[in-house]
């Protein structure tokens, strides 16, 4: 690699089309020149003090019939983990409401559905997205596979945001997961667009996937147009008892080149700097924002899984002169 040159411009262009060895290059760039890269495409299109907080709320836990072999709540896989149904609309509003006292702008619900089922639950989901967007924090829900119907009655819920992760490249893809297809993973990215949603949409490293697996899945984000408004990096945190739970931890570097890589292929989207925080040094944490990452999920786990305690991100913030992006209703 290394052969097609990529030299960024200030005018920087954004583009839809590029090609997976443009992407291969920039993502092989020495780091050093890569980060610098990737700072000042961040500083033209954001305020680099800005770091969006996340809260991430598990509305409906495990006993998911999808077979990913990065995850705690297949039903596939032993786990340990405690099912749960459903949550009233009152325990997830409480949750919301404490997010954002917190100083957290954006509350994502999510259900451990294949899809998200019609009647009953769906409709306690649309009126969580109603209470949650009247606290005038922007609402964000991952339901799994959504039909057009579904996609235009969250919109009229007010919801704002819609996450469907990819998460891995086309090509890599059947290794990880064989209960649905990329297709049917783009369809519904198409049913949220198509419904006036936001879309984000990212993926996971460090699942044995290759380095040309990673630029093939920047490059399908890097392709839609729009970009995805958000684009979630998440680092694999490996759960005993999954098919992936004994990888290795993937090499700090190689994260912070993936969100290098994905701040300047798609340069007005929030890059999201998601699981696997918790294992990272302060130092890998502020290369990541140097390098464009610019959102993270707030609070002390993400939906099964660890996250960093509140008053250390609150403390990191601090020694970084970083600042929480101001909440306000936003517009759905």
């Amino acid at each position: 690699m290394g052969q097609v040159g990529w030299v960024p411009t200030m005018q920087h262009d954004i583009r839809f089309d590029w090609t997976l060895e443009e992407v291969e290059a920039i993502y092989d760039r020495p780091l050093l020149d890569l980060v610098f890269d990737a700072a000042s495409i961040h500083r033209k299109y954001h305020d680099p003090q800005d770091i969006q907080k996340c809260t991430l709320v598990s509305i409906k836990t495990g006993a998911c019939p999808e077979d990913c072999k990065y995850c705690s709540q297949s039903s596939r896989y032993n786990t340990e983990l405690e099912r749960e149904p459903l949550m009233e609309i009152d325990t997830v509003l409480k949750a919301a409401r404490a997010a954002k006292d917190k100083g957290a702008s954006r509350v994502c619900m999510g259900a451990a559905w294949r899809s998200a089922k019609k009647g009953k639950e769906f409709d306690t989901v649309l009126e969580m997205v109603r209470q949650v967007a009247d606290e005038g924090l922007e609402t964000c829900v991952t339901l799994g596979m959504l039909d057009q119907e579904q996609a235009v009655q969250l919109k009229e819920a007010g919801l704002v945001t819609y996450n469907h992760n990819l998460d891995t490249s086309r090509e890599n893809y059947s290794n990880i997961i064989t209960t649905r297809t990329y297709e049917d993973r783009l369809e519904t990215l198409k049913h949220v667009r198509d419904a006036g949603l936001r879309v984000c949409c990212g993926g996971i490293i460090g699942m044995g996937e290759t380095q040309r697996d990673r630029c093939s899945l920047l490059q399908t984000l890097a392709t839609f147009d729009p970009h995805p408004e958000s684009l979630p990096i998440n680092r694999l945190v490996p759960i005993p008892g999954t098919p992936l739970g004994d990888m290795p931890p993937v090499d700090d570097f190689d994260l912070i080149r993936t969100i290098a890589t994905a701040r300047i292929l798609v340069p007005k989207s929030r890059v999201r700097l998601s699981a696997g925080r918790k294992s990272l040094s302060k130092e890998t944490q502020a290369l990541c924002f140097l390098a464009g990452a610019n959102s993270i999920f707030y609070g002390d786990s993400l939906l099964t899984t660890p996250n960093n305690e509140p008053d250390a991100d609150t403390r990191l913030f601090q020694s970084l002169g970083l600042e929480a992006e101001a909440i306000h209703a936003p517009q759905a």
